[in-house]
C-alpha cells in the first residue's frame, strides 16, 4: 500500500488527507497489505501552466515519476500495488510504470476527458484519462498514449447534463468501451463486473474514483454526481474485478477526508474494500 497524496488543485483539499484517514480507518490491516509508505507526490502550485493548461504541470510530472518509481519497485518484488490518493491524477504515474498492453478498469462518476484548453479548472483530475489515451497534453514526451484506448473500460459515469459535460463526452475516444451508470444498473453491477473480469484481453489495472458512488451513499467527495451506484452495487461490481487473475494493481482516488470528520465514511469504504478483496 502506497500513500500518494497528489491533489491536483494545488490548494490542499481534503483528498490530500485521504491516505491518512483511510489508514486510521484500518485499510492497511483489513486488506492485509504490506506498508509501502508514502510517495512524495504532493503539489502546492495552484497556477495553470500556459503551455499545457494544467495546474502545477511541472510538479505533476515530478509526482507522477515518483509514483511510477514506487509502483515499479512493488511490481519488481512480485507484489500488486495499491496506490491510495489523492485524486485521479495518480493514474498518470501508475501507467508510466506499467508495461505496454496493460488495460484499465476505470470506475468514475465522470469521464475525465477534458484537456488543458477545455478544462474549467485546469486540475489534472479533469483530464487524466484524456492524457493517458493520447488526447490530452503530452506531459511526458511519449508522443503517444500511455494506455491503448481499446483496453480501457469506462464504468459508472453519468450521462451528460449540460453543454460542458456534453462537449467533454463527445471528446471521449470511441474505442473506449463504456458502461455508464444507467446501463450499469440495468445490466446489474455483478454481471458487469463478471463480464469485465472474464474478458480475454490480458492484465488490467483497477481504478476506483469514489465519486462513482451516489452522493447519498458517499457525500465525502469534491465533485459529487447524482444517480450513481450505492454501496451494495459497488461491492457487487468490485468483487469479480478484485478477485480476477487479470488484476495487476489498484488505485483509490477522490475521497475528501475533510467531508468525513467522524470517519464513518472511511470505515464504510474500508469494510467494502476488505469484503471485495477477501479470498
Amino acid at each position: 500500500m502506497l500513500d500518494a497524496a497528489l491533489e491536483s488543485s494545488g490548494r490542499s483539499r481534503g483528498e490530500e488527507r485521504a491516505p491518512r484517514a483511510l489508514r486510521a480507518a484500518g485499510l492497511l490491516e483489513r486488506l492485509g497489505a504490506a506498508d509501502g509508505g508514502t510517495v512524495d507526490a504532493r503539489i502546492d502550485d495552484p497556477e495553470r501552466d500556459p503551455g499545457t493548461g494544467l495546474i502545477g504541470a511541472e510538479q505533476v510530472r515530478r509526482a507522477s515519476r515518483a509514483i511510477a518509481g514506487e509502483v515499479a519497485a512493488v511490481r519488481a518484488a512480485g507484489r500488486r500495488p495499491l496506490v491510495v490518493g489523492g485524486d485521479c491524477t495518480i493514474l498518470l504515474g501508475v501507467f508510466l510504470a506499467l508495461p505496454a498492453g496493460s488495460g484499465l478498469w476505470f470506475l468514475d462518476g465522470h469521464v475525465d476527458f477534458a484537456d488543458g484548453r477545455t478544462s474549467a479548472t485546469g486540475e489534472g483530475a479533469d483530464m487524466e484519462l484524456s492524457v493517458l489515451t493520447g488526447h490530452g497534453p503530452d506531459l511526458f514526451d511519449r508522443g503517444g498514449p500511455l494506455v491503448d484506448p481499446e483496453l480501457v473500460r469506462l464504468v459508472g459515469h453519468r450521462p451528460p447534463r449540460d453543454d460542458l459535460s456534453r462537449q467533454e463526452a463527445a471528446r471521449v475516444d470511441p474505442r473506449i468501451a463504456q458502461v455508464p451508470a444507467p446501463a450499469l444498473r440495468e445490466r446489474g453491477a455483478a454481471e458487469v463486473g463478471r463480464e469485465l473480469a472474464g474478458e480475454d484481453v490480458g492484465a488490467a489495472w483497477l481504478h476506483l474514483d469514489l465519486d462513482v458512488l451516489d452522493p447519498q451513499a458517499l457525500p465525502a467527495v469534491t465533485y459529487p454526481e447524482p444517480d450513481g451506484p450505492d454501496w451494495d452495487e459497488l461491492l457487487a461490481l468490485l468483487t469479480p474485478l478484485a478477485r480476477s487473475e487479470r488484476l495487476v494493481g489498484v488505485s483509490l482516488a477522490d475521497f475528501n477526508a475533510d467531508e468525513d470528520p467522524d470517519g464513518r465514511h472511511a470505515r464504510r469504504l474500508v469494510e467494502v474494500l476488505s469484503t471485495a478483496f477477501s479470498p
